[in-house]
């Protein structure tokens, strides 16, 4: 018994291994197939499955979905209930049955037929040996269940056992099916090119998100965002820096960046100069080349920054044809605590 929890692993994990081997072989072509379906998917791909294959089916929807394939899960017996009109012309259906004989996903294919929708069939009934006693010798293979003899294309899902000690709760199975789901969504996901903002913009909420956010969904603007004239005397620029608590203060002339000037530039200064440091103007303090991040830019590229700077301020600019910069806002080091990165 001490050894149940184990076997159980090492049974599916050998249902992977012979998967991976018929994507590198005899399957490859058929997953080629169903890969340029599900690329050419105009519409949107509809995944079905009942039971444990339809928690599987929803798994597939999301990852699909969240990878930059509109995708979405339906019911087989609520689609046979009025949501078949979820189907048009346009979709492909995924559908998921380990028999390929599951009633209430058969009763879906005149719809799907009548419409002219692709079929993609994930099944591990999908072939039989029909001639010889000898299986190593059988010459001649056909097509096993009504699924997949209705689909255009097959996926093979087969295992030689399930997982469960009785060999009949989806075990191996359904893990063979999740995995092939995410294999297709992962090379579909690449062939389309999905890019690292693209899953960013498909997840803003949770951890995820926020460790995927923008700069410009963090950064302070408007009159959130401190600044001064080059002309602005000292003592209203300590006046500016203390009202917007940010511990610095932009300098422009309009929208136009000139420099900054910090907390620790303003130490530096009452140290070398004294009290004439009030006599100056921003203009004579800034610092001309202000450390700046784009608004497009990653909260975790500008944390990295200003770790790297040992800093605790970026300014947000937008760059000009002629190399000028304009101010867009400020992303301080406490507005990344937020996204928990920090």
């Amino acid at each position: 018994m001490k050894r149940v929890g184990e076997n159980v692993v090492r049974i599916e994990a050998e249902a992977l291994r012979a998967l991976a081997d018929r994507l590198a072989g005899s399957m490859a072509g058929q997953f080629d197939r169903a890969l340029q379906l599900l690329f050419d998917c105009r519409g949107r791909v509809v995944v079905s499955g009942m039971g444990k294959s339809g928690l599987i089916a929803r798994k597939i929807a999301a990852t699909l979905s969240s990878t930059g394939s509109p995708a979405l899960y339906l019911h087989p017996v609520e689609a046979l209930h009025g949501d078949l009109g979820m189907i048009v012309r346009g979709d492909v259906v995924l559908a998921l049955s380990a028999s390929g004989e599951t009633e209430e996903i058969l009763q879906l294919m005149a719809t799907i037929k009548r419409l002219q929708i692709p079929l993609i069939a994930m099944t591990c009934d999908a072939l039989t040996d029909v001639e010889g006693a000898d299986k190593a010798a059988s010459a001649r293979t056909t097509r096993a269940s009504t699924l997949a003899s209705a689909a255009d294309v097959v996926l093979d899902c087969s295992i030689s056992r399930e997982a469960c000690s009785l060999g009949l709760a989806p075990t191996a199975s359904t893990t063979t099916m999740l995995a092939l789901g995410d294999a297709l969504a992962v090379e579909l996901s690449e062939k389309r090119g999905f890019k690292e903002e693209d899953f960013a913009n498909l997840h803003p909420g949770g951890k995820l998100g926020k460790r995927l956010a923008r700069v410009e969904s963090l950064m302070h603007i408007g009159d959130a965002m401190p600044r001064v004239s080059p002309r602005t005397k000292m003592p209203d620029v300590i006046y500016e820096m203390s009202r917007k608590k940010l511990g610095m203060t932009t300098v422009v002339e309009g929208d136009r960046l000139l420099g900054v000037i910090s907390d620790g530039d303003l130490r530096r200064l009452l140290e070398q100069r004294g009290k004439d440091t009030l006599d100056l103007t921003a203009g004579d303090c800034m610092t001309r080349t202000p450390k700046t991040i784009g608004a497009q830019e990653f909260a975790a590229t500008a944390l990295a920054r200003m770790e790297e700077m040992k800093i605790t301020s970026l300014v947000v600019i937008e760059r000009g044809m002629k190399g000028d910069q304009r101010l867009l806002g400020i992303v301080h080091l406490h507005d990344l605590w937020t996204t928990e990165m920090v």
